[in-house]
Formats: C-alpha cells, structure tokens, sequence
C-alpha cells in the first residue's frame, strides 16, 4: 500500500514511505550539501524520511530521469546547462508527470518566482534558506501544497494587487462555477491556510477540506495552490491585507 504523499505512516500501521527526491543542481558541492540536509536520520535512529533517488548536473538529464523515476519532489536549481530550471519544471509539467517541483535559487526577484509559477512551480526558496526550511518545503510540496516564503509571497501579491482593475470592474465570472463553501476553500487557501487549519476553521475533516480543494482546482482549471492564490486576488474574492 501506497503511504501517503506527506510522508506520515498508512492507516494500515505499515511503515511509511521515504519520500524520493530528485536533485537537479550544476554545482556538485551545492548537491552534496542537499543529499545531507534531505537523507539526514531523525535523532531516535529511524530510517531517513527522504532519500534521494538520483542526482544530475544537467537539465536535460533532469528531464530524463524524472520522466523514469517518477521521483515525489524535483529540486532543481534555476541555471542548468542545456536546460535551465524554468525549461525543466515546464517540461515536466506540460508531460504530466506526478512529479512536484521546488525551485532553489540564489535570488527571489519577483520575476524570477513569478517565471517559475507559470511554469508549473509548487514552491520557490532561496539557497540560503535554513535546513529545516528546506526539509518542510520538500514535505509541503510532496503533500500538494505550494511553497513561497512569506517576505518573498508579499512583494508578489502586492504586484498581483497593483495589476488588478477598480473594484467596480473586477470580474467574478471565474468563480461562478464554485459553491458558496468552495470560494470560502479558496480564501482560506489564498490567505496560507493549511488544509488542517482549513478544517479547524471550518469545523469538518481533512479529507473533506482536501475534496474541496480539488474540486476548486478541477472547476478553475488550474494547476496548484499556488494558481489559486493568484486567480483569488485577480477576481478580487480576497484583498490584499484582508
């Protein structure tokens, strides 16, 4: 049986499994460090949650392996010979693969995360950002969620802000096809809700909340959480410090 995707043990009480990354990254000292921060054992000696299942250099090779690994998370790095990191995660998007991407770069402009979103990015971090960051980002990713961090998420939204039209003219045919607790889902996921504070908040499970979220996905066409922050300030259903 297939454990869940954030890692946490089945209900069937089988031992849950690894998550399997894949490192895309040009620099074999900066993959090094990675392998380490990812594969590192927990302090009661259990086996690693994450394992790394291959690393490359080049991104076409990224492609290539992800493509036949089928890995939970691709890290890459944004340069890349042959194929940068914006090509890679576009590929491996537009092919469908059940394969999320984390983005690692050395800086955050806001086009660079912006490039990354459209391409097809569940999360963007810088290299400089704390191990335990790194590691919650993986699990965050491999779960279905999106990852930006916060500093980096408010200089974007406060573009998406300035982007948008009046009030009096912002469109909410987008979301016509949502039920009432469907855009009140989507809210709770434009302001950074977790799925479980979402189901606290709202007081039903977890898996409903998760069921709502897909549905929103499906009827929006979009492609992640990431999409849904976006599109939820774009049709004004969320203000920017509400």
């Amino acid at each position: 049986m297939r454990s869940p995707a954030d890692g946490s043990p089945p209900r069937d009480g089988s031992p849950a499994r690894p998550l399997r990354v894949l490192l895309a990254d040009a620099a074999p000292m900066q993959r090094s460090g990675l392998r380490a921060i990812l594969t590192a054992a927990p302090q009661d000696g259990q086996a690693p949650e994450i394992v790394v299942a291959a690393e490359t250099g080049d991104g076409g090779e990224a492609v290539d392996l992800a493509r036949r690994l089928l890995p939970d998370v691709l890290i890459t790095d944004l340069t890349l010979p042959r194929t940068d990191g914006l090509a890679v995660t576009r590929a491996v998007t537009e092919a469908g693969l059940p394969v999320r991407v984390l983005i690692l770069a050395a800086h955050d402009t806001d086009e660079d995360v912006l490039a990354a979103i459209t391409a097809g990015a569940a999360g963007f971090l810088r290299k400089d950002a704390p191990a335990g960051e790194l590691v919650t980002a993986v699990r965050a990713v491999a779960a279905g969620g999106a990852v930006i961090t916060p500093p980096t998420l408010a200089r974007i939204l406060a573009r998406v802000a300035e982007a948008l039209p009046a009030p009096e003219t912002t469109t909410t045919s987008k979301l016509d096809a949502l039920t009432d607790r469907e855009r009140e889902v989507l809210v709770h996921v434009a302001r950074g809700h977790s799925n479980a504070e979402i189901a606290a908040a709202l007081q039903v499970s977890e898996t409903t909340i998760k069921t709502h979220v897909g549905h929103v996905l499906t009827k929006l066409r979009l492609r992640d959480r990431t999409q849904a922050v976006v599109l939820a300030y774009e049709t004004g259903l969320v203000k920017p410090g509400a």
